[in-house]
């Protein structure tokens, strides 16, 4: 059977998004982390860098198993046009923006909180759909495994930093400064 690639990103993206979802609030896991890392912002920055770092590696394996032929994989193709992941990406990150724009997720009770951590993975996981395919829309070419390509890696290694530092940064820096006092 010969999945075609938008089915197969779907599947990945909503199981990408459902383990994370529940480990983050069926586990110990999630215990700790709902204990160390404050609600708003930090824990929806942490939620939006974990789902960018995973969506970033899942897709990057997939599109390499495409590319050399393993498994079932295929291209997103609609009417014979190949369709980049960039794209849904693009789409789920106007959706979360008018999401928040909308202050969806931004009342204190359960569902508010759990859209607003929804929000945050597909914030995340938009960025990454969107930024893996950065140096297509720079140079306007099909880039992925050139060297031209090495451009994607480094926006997201920036932008996973700056998710990574919103995330961490204050809370290390300020342990760090109690440390040296």
């Amino acid at each position: 059977m010969h999945l075609n690639g938008a089915s197969i990103l779907l599947i990945f993206v909503l199981l990408a998004i459902a383990v994370m979802l529940f480990l983050l609030h069926r586990t110990k896991l999630g215990d700790i982390i709902h204990t160390r890392i404050p609600d708003r912002p930090r824990r929806r920055l942490f939620y939006a860098s974990v789902s960018f770092f995973v969506t970033f590696l899942g897709v990057r394996l997939l599109v390499a198993a495409i590319t050399h032929h393993i498994g079932p994989f295929g291209w997103v193709e609609v009417g014979g046009r190949h369709i980049h992941h960039l794209v849904p990406g693009i789409f789920l990150l106007l959706a979360v923006g008018y999401a928040w724009l909308a202050e969806a997720g931004s009342g204190s009770s359960p569902t508010s909180i759990f859209v607003s951590r929804l929000l945050a993975i597909l914030y995340g996981v938009g960025a990454a759909l969107t930024l893996d395919e950065f140096a297509l829309w720079l140079n306007l070419a099909n880039d992925y495994w050139s060297p031209q390509g090495r451009e994607s890696i480094d926006a997201v290694i920036l932008f996973g930093a700056a998710l990574a530092a919103g995330a961490w940064g204050a809370p290390l820096f300020r342990a760090i400064r109690r440390k040296e006092s």
